[in-house]
């Protein structure tokens, strides 16, 4: 029986991942999704936009959207840890479709702004709470040898949507509105619900029993609570190179969750494109994320994380120097691609190292407390960098924001980020 187990495995680790039957209908299933997220990534600022004319109010909404985010990953991994992970993605995809399916719908009366401001944030809590669960998963779905590998695929993938995806939503938004272009995303979650039914992950899904609390232990059900919460928060604390790589993170996304906004504002206000050339940009962008996640897992082979991830960081932040300056839709472009195929790249190696070093029952409050952390100070970012560009000019605040990025590269160099190999360096007390 050992021996037939061993054998499974090893087969395992030879067969490409194309051919590994739940990895593939799983992969299906977040490509499709990716589809519609990239709908409504452009639809949603643009429908402010139409409405108001703001960048400052396009900013707000992703600043609500992030704090409400950021609330729902305090939770999310005491959840995950907890439940049937497989059944939570399928559910967490229902919701999401009757959420955004509300906007087109609504939409045929008349635009109402507020209505965003509502569904957006709930969106974005369940989004939590899935993009949580969906990390813990790659584990059950592959080796941990390959883990950065089908992590680098997923995205791929998920970018090659990426590359459709904007390209037709700029043609919906521009024919039929961006009302529709969010209706779209809707029917995404559901398909993407559909397939995830089928997938079947090795050792099941379901969390390790934390036992009942009744009679006597109701009194003690907050302590175990707060003690669940923190939990993640103490091995992060514990673990030398994520505990730097979550403070770095945190400086990194404060300065550029609002990114997307500030590339559609250039766009539209600076240069005076369409709906159609912020479309082509992202899609054009998305083609960075596809050679960012297909070249991820032979870099780290080949420079170790802390250089892979370290230079990856100090490109994205001349990119986003360069963005606010780039007097060209071509230029925009080229500056976007070269953003998004290395926030991927440090992005992926990131996560796959915290896959890699932390402990199953664990997996889902540490990723949601490296989440949460991290994107703590985000959406107050989101909303000082659109309020700044619209006060000042996308060139200035687009530098700003670079420089600032270069110096998170050059902290990294004082902290165990910089190993070659970080994955072996055993947690503190």
């Amino acid at each position: 029986m050992a021996e037939l187990a061993a054998d499974e495995r090893i087969s395992e680790g030879s067969r490409p991942l194309w051919r590994d039957r739940d990895f593939s209908v799983f992969w299906a299933a977040q490509t499709l999704s990716v589809v519609g997220d990239s709908f409504a990534l452009i639809a949603l600022p643009l429908l402010v936009l139409h409405a108001t004319g703001s960048v400052a109010q396009m900013g707000l909404l992703t600043a609500v959207a992030g704090a409400a985010s950021l609330v729902a990953g305090v939770f999310a991994g005491v959840v995950v840890d907890r439940v049937d992970r497989r059944k939570l993605l399928i559910a967490c995809d229902v919701v999401r479709m009757v959420l955004y399916a509300l906007v087109p719908l609504v939409w045929l009366f008349g635009p109402q702004i507020w209505l965003l401001f509502v569904l957006l944030p709930l969106g974005e809590a369940v989004g939590m709470l899935f993009a949580v669960t969906y990390v813990t998963v790659v584990r059950s779905l592959v080796s941990g040898s390959r883990i950065t590998e089908a992590n680098g695929r997923l995205n791929a993938t998920a970018a090659a949507a990426g590359v459709v995806g904007p390209l037709c939503a700029g043609v919906v938004a521009a024919r039929f509105g961006p009302a529709a272009a969010v209706g779209v995303d809707a029917a995404s979650f559901g398909v993407s619900a559909v397939c995830l039914s089928f997938v079947r992950f090795r050792g099941g899904t379901r969390a390790t029993p934390t036992g009942r609390t009744s009679g006597s232990d109701a009194k003690a059900a907050p302590q175990r609570l707060w003690t669940d919460l923190i939990a993640g928060v103490s091995f992060l604390r514990r673990q030398p190179v994520l505990r730097a790589l979550t403070v770095l993170l945190s400086v990194f996304s404060f300065l550029t969750l609002g990114l997307n906004d500030l590339l559609i504002y250039h766009l539209k206000h600076d240069l005076g494109q369409s709906d159609g050339a912020v479309g082509t940009v992202f899609a054009v962008g998305a083609m960075g994320t596809i050679t960012g996640a297909l070249l991820v897992a032979p870099i780290r082979r080949g420079l170790g994380f802390g250089a892979t991830w370290i230079g990856a960081v100090a490109l994205c932040g001349v990119a986003v120097a360069g963005i606010g300056w780039a007097g060209s839709v071509a230029g925009v472009a080229v500056m976007t691609a070269t953003f998004l195929g290395c926030a991927g790249i440090a992005g992926t190696c990131s996560m796959s190292l915290r896959q890699e070093v932390t402990p199953e029952h664990l997996l889902g409050r540490v990723t949601s407390a490296f989440w949460t952390i991290h994107y703590s100070a985000a959406p107050v970012g989101a909303a000082v960098l659109t309020w700044a560009a619209q006060r000042h000019g996308t060139a200035p605040v687009g530098l700003a924001a670079g420089a600032c990025c270069l110096l998170v590269a050059a902290l990294a160099l004082l902290t165990p980020v910089r190993r070659r190999r970080p994955e072996r360096l055993p947690a503190q007390t």
